[in-house]
């Protein structure tokens, strides 16, 4: 018997009573936990296994297998599902971490990312579109995709007052250097953008959240993070095509 923490990222019904869920940990990547007579549950144990809560499950193994023996919620976000736009937005959070999450990895910043995001999701105390930008380029950051925001590649400048984001490599160029002939895919930004995604990569987790743009620099920051984390997965996801449906 084995007790973790954990969110759940998905869940899947089996036949007419059981459930396979997809638990998100800090030390053993995702896991897939079988819940035996899930709808027959009531009380803590189902809140506990129901999509994005937070809860400590104790799971037994049989074979290849992990079943649930029981589950007690830590953090439900039963906020979210007040509003279609932040429990989609959430669903989306939880898809790309599920597709990222590689098997037995430490994902404590990750799930410490997932876990902020969904809070200040829950008290709408920021932006959507300023979370959403925040989860993307941090995350890409957290595996491996950190974007190179330094300088100009070309001259070495710090503070380009506009400047030509490339998407495919994750670098700049200042608007002096850029050569459109080299670079297909890139975003034209101004330096509060910049200024902003230097924010989210670089910040510690404490004042990660802690900065506000203006309304323009916040919608080409939200493009600019989306358009960056989905050419680098190389794919889409349904829950952010319904969140944009419904948006």
């Amino acid at each position: 018997m084995t007790i973790v923490e954990g969110i759940v990222l998905k869940e899947r019904p089996v036949g007419e009573q059981d459930k396979f869920i997809d638990i998100m940990t800090r030390d053993s990547g995702v896991i897939e936990v079988s819940v035996k007579g899930a709808r027959k549950i009531n009380g803590k144990s189902s809140s506990s296994t129901q999509l994005l809560a937070y809860s400590r499950f104790c799971v037994d193994k049989r074979g290849k297998y992990l079943y649930l023996n029981s589950a007690e919620p830590i953090h439900i976000f039963y906020g979210l599902r007040d509003s279609l736009s932040k429990i989609s937005l959430a669903s989306y959070f939880a898809e790309v971490v599920r597709f990222c999450i590689k098997p037995e990895a430490q994902n404590g910043d990750i799930m410490r990312l997932l876990l902020n995001c969904l809070h200040f999701l829950e008290n709408g105390k920021r932006d959507e579109r300023q979370l959403k930008a925040v989860f993307e380029f941090r995350l890409m950051s957290e595996i491996g995709y950190m974007p190179d925001i330094v300088a100009c590649r070309n001259c070495g400048v710090y503070e380009p007052e506009e400047l030509f984001f490339c998407i495919g490599d994750g670098g700049f160029y200042c608007a002096d250097c850029f050569d459109n002939e080299i670079e297909e895919n890139f975003m034209k930004i101004k330096l509060p953008v910049l200024s902003a995604v230097r924010h989210i990569v670089l910040s510690d987790f404490d004042r990660l959240f802690g900065f506000r743009v203006s309304e323009a620099t916040q919608e080409k920051l939200s493009a600019l993070a989306e358009n960056y984390m989905l050419t680098h997965l190389e794919r889409n996801f349904g829950t952010l095509d319904f969140y944009k449906s419904i948006k």
